[in-house]
């Protein structure tokens, strides 16, 4: 049996980026990785004559969970164009993607940490608040929802 090689969260990162840019040119979309300085966009998309684009934001983890971390611009960081798109890589075969809205990212992201921070931790304690937040996928309504991006 070949021993796995664990790759950086960097490189799950990038890797997550180029498969989703070439998920989205395989489907005959137009997909630009932009540079590592633009805010909160990792891919402008566009269909093909260019009359309609959106932008989107790649997380990428590997392993079973489909549950991505964000941090607290999550909660406050959407617009009608922007999607997320949660990559989870998986071993030796094709990844899988969910593509959610930003306000349904927003939305279940506060809720949700709103909720963990009003229930106590271990021993009672109370959570202490962080900028740090999870997504986690609760339907698969999401996964390869290409046609969401309305291009």
């Amino acid at each position: 049996m070949a021993q796995q090689r664990t790759i950086s969260s960097i490189l799950t990162g990038v890797s997550g980026e180029y498969f989703v840019a070439a998920e989205l040119s395989r489907q005959g979309y137009i997909a630009s990785i932009t540079l590592r300085n633009t805010k909160g966009i990792d891919i402008l998309a566009s269909n093909a004559d260019a009359s309609k684009s959106v932008s989107i934001q790649v997380k990428t983890n590997r392993g079973r969970r489909k549950a991505w971390l964000l941090t607290k611009k999550a909660e406050e960081y959407f617009d009608d164009n922007l999607f997320y798109v949660f990559v989870n890589l998986k071993d030796g075969q094709q990844p899988d993607f969910y593509v959610v809205p930003s306000k349904v990212v927003a939305a279940q992201v506060k809720k949700e940490y709103a909720g963990w921070l009003a229930n106590p931790g271990r021993n009672g304690r109370r959570h202490k608040d962080n900028p740090m937040r999870t997504f986690a996928v609760r339907e698969d309504g999401y996964l390869n929802g290409w046609e969401s991006l309305g291009l």
